[in-house]
């Protein structure tokens, strides 16, 4: 019983001298890489969150090899980065080996086009930053899928991350959502071209339990986060507003007011039937409310009645919000029908 406590300790000093011994052994061969991809080749990299591992030229020693941006920045510690650590030994990449005309690419590259398929690249990058809870969702994700890797948006090689900085991230986002990018253009959009807002203030770009990489479990509950004023609850719920705002809306932008899909009553017509004059329950006798292409109304969705006591024409400038002006949800109901369908304020 009292060898024990001999016992664990000599094993703590024995875990102390392996450990620099492979740490180091990682930075003897990341000499080779700096003889070549010197500071000069990479000038940002040694300010960058992955260290100064190209701020001195050879002989290097183990802390100058060390990644001290990294967390665990310690050049003793077997988790510390490197050269290697990323693109693996590369014994033929540092040593072309002869009668070879082209030096060989290293074990792994993180280019687009560099022979590393986008899972492994990815793989690497999550050997450190697993511990990171965004990363919890990355397999299966629409982007995983997509072969969508981490380098494909983060540059390490430098002490600017585009992805990483709100100014610059949409640059990047914009690199593959072009058709997002040209919605944003539109007169009525988020404020992203403004600078007051960016992707990830609504998508989880590493994987979510949403629809469309939405940064809550529903796109209904990523609005919300902004425009808590819509979420009720109501007396009297507006359906599609409950189930998906982007029924109505396209949050990219669009060219109708409040980034509407469809100006008002059309947009309202995909899903409500128009009122007709004389219908069970409809207003269209009192209000003067017709189907698109009723005889005598010109084709218009909303005409005059002749003689109607309170006539809505749409040439006036009227539609279905002149009486629905609630349209996300109201404590009041009908005042014509026992059906809530008129929500004022």
């Amino acid at each position: 019983m009292r060898l024990q406590p001999a016992l664990a300790a000599l094993l703590i000093c024995l875990g102390g001298l392996i450990a620099p011994a492979r740490a180091l052994t990682d930075v003897e061969a990341s000499k080779a890489c700096v003889e070549c991809h010197d500071s000069d080749d990479l000038p940002d990299m040694s300010q960058g969150p992955h260290g100064e591992v190209l701020k001195k030229k050879p002989p290097m020693d183990a802390a100058a090899l060390a990644m001290r941006g990294s967390p665990m920045a310690d050049a003793t510690d077997p988790r510390t980065p490197n050269c290697i650590s990323c693109h693996g030994p590369s014994p033929t990449h540092a040593k072309k080996p002869e009668g070879v005309k082209e030096r060989p690419r290293p074990d792994r590259t993180f280019s687009k086009n560099g022979g590393t398929p986008a899972h492994e690249r990815s793989e690497v990058c999550q050997t450190c930053h697993q511990r990171d809870a965004k990363q919890a969702l990355w397999g299966g994700s629409q982007h995983e899928s997509a072969d969508v890797a981490c380098s494909s948006c983060h540059k390490v090689h430098t002490n600017r991350d585009k992805a990483m900085a709100k100014a610059t991230q949409t640059e990047v986002c914009y690199a593959c959502h072009k058709e997002q990018r040209a919605q944003l253009q539109r007169p009525s959009h988020h404020p992203i071209p403004e600078g007051k807002m960016t992707c990830s203030d609504c998508h989880a770009v590493h994987g979510s339990a949403g629809p469309k990489l939405a940064l809550r479990d529903s796109t209904n509950a990523t609005c919300y986060t902004c425009h808590a004023e819509k979420r009720g609850p109501f007396v009297h719920a507006h359906e599609p507003v409950s189930e998906d705002c982007a029924s109505c809306h396209n949050p990219h932008g669009t060219t109708v007011a409040s980034m509407l899909k469809a100006r008002v009553p059309i947009l309202c017509q995909q899903c409500h039937t128009p009122h007709v004059a004389g219908g069970v329950g409809a207003v269209g006798g009192q209000r003067g409310v017709f189907p698109p292409g009723a005889p005598g109304q010109g084709g218009s969705a909303i005409g005059p009645v002749t003689g109607g006591k309170n006539v809505v024409n749409i040439w006036q400038g009227r539609s279905c919000t002149n009486c629905h002006t609630q349209v996300h949800g109201s404590n009041n109901p009908s005042v014509s029908n026992p059906t809530p369908q008129l929500m004022f304020r």
